[in-house]
């Protein structure tokens, strides 16, 4: 226990030391090949500071990525309805990793912080998902809103699967209010998440959150983003073939694998903590802020590799003529 204890003070310590503002300086001002050769000599760091200076790394390789995609729609901005969709999209990552790097230099925080940090996450997830229901929506030039829907469209089958079929019919012809159905079933994740973690939070604070009440919370969330994630599937399904020069499954795979990633590791560390594999005199905490520490730097390391795989996803080029130039050159060669 004692060396438990020693070793989270070492880790304090090690965070209080850490100079962010000059690394942060550093990153600005001389950029990332200054930066490697003056971080090169690790010898002076604990394992604290370099878990801390890795993952704060991993953070600004993710937001560099992502600005360096940001800035290249805004250079191209042609289609802001579109457009708009995407930087909020493709800002995911960065936000993540941010979030989780807040999270790990504060490992010894307040449950209540955690779960703020948390509820930051997924809040941000839940107005994603729904983001991406408008953009797919705005690639088939469908506004709900106007009551616009092309006649091309009309008339299609969606075809439910069970559980959803014990609610709708199995096929439903697609019409407005099919549509209009479908984003709802978006947009209710974006109401249920805030609600849930403000009366999660709140009832924290007040000491009063016994395990079935989290267990009630957990069931209603993951319900409730299953069935944004299910109208989202469902939408592709019908309109793949319609859908395929925008690429909608990188699109998608994108944002899945961020959230997948993120619940499936938590579910994972949880299971080798219980089965005593993560113990805390493996690292330098105990084994409750370890496994929120593990948490985070697997996230804050994920956010570097989807940043990346959102440049090829989430590409410029539908906006930057060169696909029409393509197309003119290949009519002119046939």
């Amino acid at each position: 226990t004692s060396c438990t204890s020693t070793a989270s003070l070492d880790f304090e310590i090690a965070i209080s030391q850490l100079p962010l503002r000059d690394f942060t300086h550093q990153i600005c001002a001389w950029g990332f090949p200054h930066l490697l050769v003056k971080t090169m000599d690790f010898s002076h760091l604990n394992r604290g500071q370099m878990t801390l200076m890795g993952s704060a790394f991993c953070v600004v390789l993710s937001l560099h990525f992502t600005l360096q995609l940001v800035s290249q729609h805004l250079f191209y901005w042609k289609n802001p309805k579109e457009q708009k969709a995407i930087l909020i999209i493709i800002l995911m990552a960065p936000i993540y990793a941010a979030v989780s790097f807040v999270g790990l230099s504060d490992i010894r925080g307040s449950k209540a912080f955690f779960m703020f940090l948390e509820s930051v996450k997924e809040c941000y997830e839940a107005f994603v998902i729904a983001k991406f229901m408008a953009l797919m929506y705005s690639y088939l030039n469908i506004s709900i809103s106007k009551n616009i829907v092309p006649d091309e469209i009309k008339g299609r089958e969606i075809h439910h699967s069970f559980p959803m079929t014990l609610f709708q019919p199995r096929t439903v012809r697609l019409n407005h209010h099919t549509l209009k159905l479908l984003k709802y079933w978006t947009w209710q994740f974006v109401v249920i998440r805030p609600v849930c973690s403000v009366l999660m939070i709140t009832l924290q604070l007040l000491q009063f959150y016994p395990s079935w009440l989290s267990w009630t919370f957990t069931i209603i969330l993951n319900v409730s983003v299953s069935l944004a994630l299910y109208s989202l599937v469902a939408f592709y399904h019908v309109f793949a073939k319609e859908l395929e020069p925008h690429k909608p499954l990188a699109k998608f795979l994108c944002i899945k694998g961020i959230v997948f990633f993120c619940f499936w590791q938590g579910v994972v560390l949880d299971i080798l903590v219980a089965v005593g594999i993560i113990r805390a005199n493996h690292f330098w905490l105990d084994v409750e802020h370890l496994e929120e520490a593990l948490q985070n730097v697997l996230v804050c390391l994920e956010m570097v590799v989807f940043a990346v795989l959102q440049q090829y996803a989430y590409h410029v080029y539908p906006y930057s003529g060169e696909t029409e130039a393509k197309l003119k050159l290949g009519k002119k060669l046939e």
